[in-house]
């Protein structure tokens, strides 16, 4: 198998791009908490769905697994994942690894750097693709503004290990529009329908590849007083932020018991898809639809 690095694609042509199958690995962001969808596997669709549904738009024998599990530390990712994605024989593989492990007070982004180039190099040597996600800004973010400056240290490894395996950056500090609440789910932690819409852009322009998907316009948020603020706080503190805690002290995740939603590589009948009726409505425009409240 040939790898395809950033520089050829730039040589891609217009409406046909050189995947045929494509697996993500990851933790919640890429198996798409935040999204829920009950048409999806798992119950969840998120940007890697969208992403693959927009591959499979010009390659008949598209086939799209996602091993991503919510709650995964990247050890645990490289030890779950890698071998299996790797059995699957992708040509084009995403990996997101190690939010979860920035979360724990003392984590040191250069050592999980060091562990992350080691598995890229993996899947850089079996000739696939390998499009990296960074994280995001968290500057504006309630919960997460605390681990901004681990964030931007793990940010500029991944920026190295891109470059050591010609791998691909999908660059979601940059993406200033997920510094928008309306782009985060009501946990805080996760992204929402929209943000996960919005990422799954950045991924299809950072890999070159023509698309259907089009920025959405959502509603201005009501204005909210003080009061109905903190009360929403406290609304979040209790359904969200307690659990998470009380997960940490039993040394417990949300993804124990858990499989991959798409542990095999097949064929992508995800919402979207246009399988033989292209001018359905596709479930991105209900969704712009429900944002403008119409």
């Amino acid at each position: 198998m040939t790898q395809t690095s950033q520089r050829e694609l730039e040589l891609v042509d217009g409406e046909r791009h050189p995947w045929h199958r494509y697996v993500a690995l990851g933790d919640s962001f890429t198996e798409g908490i935040g999204d829920p969808n009950p048409d999806s596997p798992g119950g969840y669709r998120g940007w890697a769905d969208r992403l693959a549904e927009e591959l499979a738009r010009s390659q008949e024998d598209f086939a799209y697994a996602n091993l991503a599990i919510r709650g995964r530390l990247l050890q645990q990712i490289v030890d779950e994942q890698l071998e299996p994605a790797l059995a699957l024989a992708p040509d084009l593989v995403t990996i997101s690894a190690g939010g979860n492990d920035l979360l724990r007070p003392g984590t040191d982004p250069d050592h999980l750097a060091l562990k992350l180039d080691a598995a890229v190099g993996r899947l850089a040597e079996s000739g696939a693709t390998v499009l990296l996600f960074n994280g995001p800004d968290v500057g504006s973010t309630p919960v997460l503004s605390a681990i901004r400056s681990k964030v931007a240290i793990y940010n500029e490894h991944l920026r190295t290990i891109a470059a050591r395996h010609d791998a691909i950056i999908a660059d979601m500090w940059s993406l200033r529009q997920l510094s928008d609440s309306r782009m985060w789910a009501s946990d805080r932690l996760h992204f929402s329908p929209l943000g996960h819409h919005t990422i799954a852009i950045m991924a299809l322009e950072a890999l070159n590849v023509p698309h259907e998907l089009s920025p959405m316009d959502p509603a201005p948020l009501p204005n909210r007083s003080w009061r109905a603020a903190r009360a929403e706080d406290l609304v979040w503190a209790r359904e969200y932020f307690v659990p998470w805690v009380i997960r940490r002290i039993r040394h417990k995740s949300s993804g124990d018991g858990l499989s991959a939603k798409r542990p095999t590589a097949a064929p992508v009948f995800g919402i979207g898809v246009p399988l033989g009726s292209g001018d359905a409505l596709t479930g991105d425009a209900i969704l712009n639809q429900q944002s403008q409240g119409k």
